[in-house]
Parts: structure tokens; sequence; C-alpha cells
């Protein structure tokens, strides 16, 4: 039986990697999928299960943006038994000649002057390998391999060889046509709207709905639709064990479990053209339907009668130009005016700025929107003062 099959065959480690502060929103997402035993990391959390459950996580997780299946660990010496504990690995049973591959390595040991000459060795190990065994070496393609492989080298020079299942990262949906200035990606805004605890039983609001990506999750995670059902291909479609008749199993499984939702999903933007990127990306997703947009500034938006909850992404003043201090001040007073009782989430990497919001947050989440280190924080709105709420509330028992 060739080497990845007989990996496979049962129950295996797999390493989902994610962003930092969304840990624990992906246990949960696990815990639905029925994975109860789980390890959270930084970054990551790794768990066991079978081939099956590793095509259902690459559908299903929202939160996750690599699944990595380790199945070789050694300790290194120097750069020679890299080399060489790299080539004993019988990588023509894994992967064919004809297919491309590349190495993405992360690196802290001491051995090496440079990050990426030990992907550069363990390149020409598999090369050489197949050389050796068929006369012929696989070509490596950095944009676009068939096989991705993963190289982790610890501080203790110890070596995690791992297949990357997904292939493109996660939050790359594939519904995505359009990008505005300045996107969120898809797992964080997943993230975002989960760490919200909203229970889909209100109405769905962005202010700041730029090219729509948090309005996209929002429909997908409201109706239960797997983010990346509309993705071409993942990472295992080019292993030699790949079961397609089992992958569309889990594919016809997941597509049966949309569920319809009664309320409404809305994006506001002031921007045009950022507005046609959304409508664009939102057809391509085929949610159309689903969500609806309006061409207004925050402050000249009528909210529903109904309170629901606000999740945005505003600028954060990166770019010249931008007034975020009293874009900011504008938004806070338009929430204590129009928005009773509604929850609003707001994320941002501007400290500075979030203190222009005039209200106290009841939560502060921190979380990177790429390199930028922000807090995502809660408002909750009330009806006349907090006090007068909390007092109702303590009658009301």
């Amino acid at each position: 039986m060739p080497y990845l099959c007989k990996m496979l065959e049962n129950e295996f480690k797999i390493v989902a990697k994610t962003s930092f502060g969304l840990e624990d929103v992906l246990i949960k997402e696990l815990q639905q999928l029925g994975i109860h035993q789980a390890e959270k990391g930084i970054r990551l959390v790794s768990f066991k299960a079978n081939k099956e459950m590793l095509y259902k996580a690459n559908l299903w997780l929202r939160t996750a943006n690599r699944l990595l299946v380790p199945f070789r660990q050694f300790h290194i010496k120097d750069t020679e038994d890299l080399y060489q504990k790299i080539k004993q690995i019988p990588w023509e049973t894994i992967f064919d000649v004809d297919q491309t591959f590349a190495i993405d390595s992360t690196v802290t040991s001491t051995l090496f002057n440079h990050t990426k000459f030990p992907a550069l060795k363990a390149k020409d190990a598999i090369a050489d390998r197949f050389r050796e065994k068929l006369d012929k070496r696989p070509n490596v393609d950095t944009e676009n391999p068939n096989i991705r492989i993963n190289l982790h080298i610890g501080f203790n020079n110890d070596c995690t060889v791992s297949l990357d299942s997904s292939g493109d990262p996660l939050f790359k949906r594939g519904y995505r046509d359009s990008r505005s200035t300045a996107p969120i990606k898809e797992d964080l805004a997943a993230g975002m709207i989960l760490l919200s605890d909203w229970d889909k039983n209100s109405d769905f609001l962005d202010l700041f709905c730029g090219s729509g990506t948090l309005l996209i999750e929002a429909a997908m995670i409201a109706c239960n639709i797997p983010p990346n059902i509309n993705r071409g291909e993942f990472g295992f479609f080019n292993w030699k064990n790949f079961d397609e008749e089992l992958f569309d199993k889990v594919v016809d499984e997941a597509l049966a479990e949309e569920i319809d939702f009664k309320h409404k999903i809305i994006g506001v933007d002031i921007d045009g053209r950022v507005l046609g990127m959304s409508r664009a990306n939102i057809k391509a997703a085929g949610l159309t339907d689903k969500i609806e947009l309006h061409l207004k500034g925050f402050q000249d938006f009528i909210p529903p009668t109904e309170p629901g909850i606000i999740i945005s992404n505003p600028p954060y003043g990166e770019r010249i130009g931008e007034n975020v201090d009293e874009l900011y001040e504008n938004f806070g007073n338009n929430l204590k005016e129009k928005y009773a009782n509604w929850n609003a989430w707001f994320i941002s990497s501007n400290n500075e700025a979030l203190k222009k919001v005039g209200l106290r947050p009841s939560q502060k989440i921190k979380l990177f929107n790429g390199s930028l280190e922000c807090r995502f924080m809660k408002y909750e709105m009330y009806q006349g003062t907090k006090k007068i709420h909390k007092l109702q509330e303590t009658n009301n028992k």
C-alpha cells in the first residue's frame, strides 16, 4: 500500500492554522463538526480525525486558513542531515513526478543563517529522490503548485514535515471577483461574526461594508452554507489517495444543511465604486437574494425598526487624508441617536481614534487584521442610560 494511503487509513493528526484571537472560535467550529478533543496552540488548533473529516473540515471551517497533515518528524544535526532525512521519505508514493510542488517553511533553528535555505535543501532532496527512483525530477511551482509541503524546524532542531491539505489558504473562498483597497480577509470576518455571538435571530448590518466580505460571511453563517463550497480545488485533490466519491458525498451532505434566514443582512457604504465591487462579490457567491445594499453615508441610513447587530470594519487612518477622529466621533453619535437596543461591534487598529467614539465598550478583543494589531470593540446601546437599563432588567426578573 502506498505510504500516504497507509498513513491516512484511520485517524491521524491535523493542524488547523488560524489567526491570533480566533483559536477558541475554531475549537467551537470543530465541536460542531463532531471533533471534541482538540489542543489549542498559538494561531493553531490540533486534533485527530479521519480522511472524511479532513474533507469536511476544509469545506466547513470558517476561521481556519490552512489544514496541515504532519506525517514525518525527526531531529536534525546539520544541513546535510536535513537533506538526507527528507530524501529518505518515499515521495514517489505521495505524488507523481509530473505534478508540481512547493515548500513553505517556518524556521527558528540557529543551524541556518537564512530561513529560506532549509526549504531549498528540502526541495533538492525531493527532486534528487525522484531522479534516482524514476530518472526524472518534478518541477517547482511557487505560485500554484499541485502539492504544497510544509516544513517546520524549531529552536531545538526538531523538524516536522506536513502536507498542506488546503492548497490555497482557506480564506480564498472562491467567490471573490473584486477587492476594495482595504479588504478584511474572509476568515477574520467570519471570526468576528462568530465572536459576536450573533444568534441569527435579528438583522445584521455593516455600516462600512466595502467590498462585502462581512456581509457574505454573515449570509453564509445565517444560512448554514459551507464557506468553501465555491472553491474549485483543495490541496488534497492532488494527493494519490484522493477519494473523489467520498468528497462528493461530503459536498452533497453539506449542501443539504442549508437553512432559511428570516431576517435581513444589510450593507451600507458611501463609495459607489466599492459598493459595485460588493455587488459583484455577492453575485459570485450566489447570495444576491439574501443581502441588500444601500449607497449612503452611515449617518443618512435609517435603520430597521427592530434592533439587530452591527459589525463593521471602518477606515483606520492608514491612508493619507483620512480624518478618522471625526469619523469615529460621528459614528458614536449616530449609534446613540439611532440604534437604541442594538449591539455594535467595531474593529480598528487606531486606539486614539477609538476614544473618539464616546462610548464605553463592554468588550475588547485583541485581533490582527493582516499585520495590524487591532481591537474588536463591543458597544451595547440602551434606551436611556445603562443604569436605567440595568434597573429595568432587575425589576423584570
